[in-house]
């Protein structure tokens, strides 16, 4: 893979990079985010983040068992879920509703609106910051006296190799 940066404005996900430098990135804030949450990154944890960093794409916890088990982690369900509500709880792993599935956060201890653009096609994933979606939401709750605590914001379409498939 082609290591250079991708053109301003386009996804990581979806650009030609260094997977193996965006992922050991992403463990290296992990491991450091996790400590100062006073948190332990387990082996199991931590195999489950890499195994969510392997490509950008959401993976069904069942998924991510598989693999675990695969490789002497344990095969009952609650292996793979403790481990994925952990990530998700201190900001590691994202739940993508709409697959009922999760995601490696890509800004982990950074504060942040994801939206998440999810590829119909092969299922590939970016993550990229939504901040004015998160204004413009908790503009309209505001008017309604509502309090948005949470936000998850997904998009379903094409990524480039796709859509230029279709051309």
């Amino acid at each position: 893979m082609n290591s250079a940066q991708p053109p301003a404005g386009t996804a990581l996900a979806f650009a030609r990079h260094d997977h193996a430098n965006c992922a050991d990135e992403v463990l290296t804030r992990a491991e450091a985010l996790a400590k100062a949450n006073g948190a332990r990154l387990t082996p199991v944890r931590r195999r489950t983040l890499e195994i969510l960093l392997e490509a950008h794409r959401a993976m069904g916890a069942y998924e991510v068992l598989e693999r675990l088990a695969a490789e002497g982690f344990g095969k009952q369900p609650p292996v793979a879920y403790r481990a994925l509500d952990f990530l998700v709880e201190i900001g590691l792993a994202h739940r993508i509703r709409r697959l009922n599935a999760f995601t490696a956060c890509m800004h982990p201890g950074e504060a942040h609106s994801p939206a998440f653009f999810i590829c119909r096609k092969c299922d590939h994933l970016a993550e990229a910051p939504a901040a004015a979606v998160r204004a413009a939401l908790e503009s309209a709750a505001e008017k309604l006296g509502f309090t948005i605590e949470r936000t998850n914001v997904e998009a379903l379409g094409l990524c480039p190799a796709c859509a230029e498939e279709r051309t």
